[in-house]
C-alpha cells in the first residue's frame, strides 16, 4: 500500500500544472482506497488458497476475523467509493484510470492469471504500474507521455 500511495503521489508531483492540497489529498486518498478495495477483493476470491498457504492463513478471513460475504460487500463499496469520489472531486480521467485499475487486479490478475501463470505477477504487475499515471491525470485531467512514461518505469521494474 505504501508504495502505491508513494508512486500516486509522485505522479501528482511530476505532472506539469498544480491542484490544491485538498484536491491532491482526496486523489491519493481515492487510489490508496481503490488499492484497498482490490485487495479485499482478491482476499475474498483467494479465501480457499489463503487458507492453505502459511504466508496468507492469518488474513481476516482465513482465520475468521471477517465473513467473506462482508469482505466482498465491502470492497465492492470501497471500489465504488473511490471511484465516485474521483469522479466528484478530481476528475473524470482519474476516477476512470482508476475504475479501469481495480477491474484489471481483479478480474484480469486475481481471477483470470493468479491460478493460471506464474507469469501472473509480470502482467498483473500493470496494476501496480497505474497509480502514478492516475496521480498524474488526476493533475491534467487527461493521460500525457510523461504518465505513460512513470507507468512504463513502474511496469518494467515489476519483474
Amino acid at each position: 500500500m505504501s508504495l502505491v500511495v508513494f508512486t500516486a503521489l509522485c505522479g501528482l508531483i511530476l505532472a506539469p500544472g498544480s491542484v490544491g492540497l485538498e484536491t491532491a489529498i482526496i486523489a491519493v486518498i481515492c487510489i490508496a482506497a481503490g488499492a484497498g478495495a482490490s485487495g479485499a477483493i482478491n482476499m475474498w476470491y483467494d479465501k480457499d488458497i489463503d487458507r492453505i498457504m502459511h504466508r496468507t492463513q492469518d488474513r481476516p478471513i482465513p482465520a475468521g476475523r471477517m465473513n467473506p460475504k462482508e469482505a466482498l460487500i465491502f470492497g465492492g463499496l470501497l471500489s465504488v467509493g473511490s471511484i465516485v469520489n474521483m469522479h466528484l472531486f478530481v476528475n473524470f480521467a482519474a476516477a476512470t484510470l482508476l475504475a479501469f485499475t481495480i477491474l484489471f487486479y481483479v478480474f484480469i490478475y486475481t481471477i483470470w492469471l493468479k491460478r493460471r501463470t506464474p507469469q501472473n505477477i509480470v502482467i498483473g504487475g500493470a496494476s501496480g504500474a497505474f497509480p502514478p499515471m492516475i496521480g498524474w491525470t488526476a493533475v491534467t485531467g487527461d493521460i500525457g507521455w510523461g504518465a505513460i512514461a512513470l507507468f512504463a518505469i513502474i511496469f518494467l521494474w515489476t519483474p
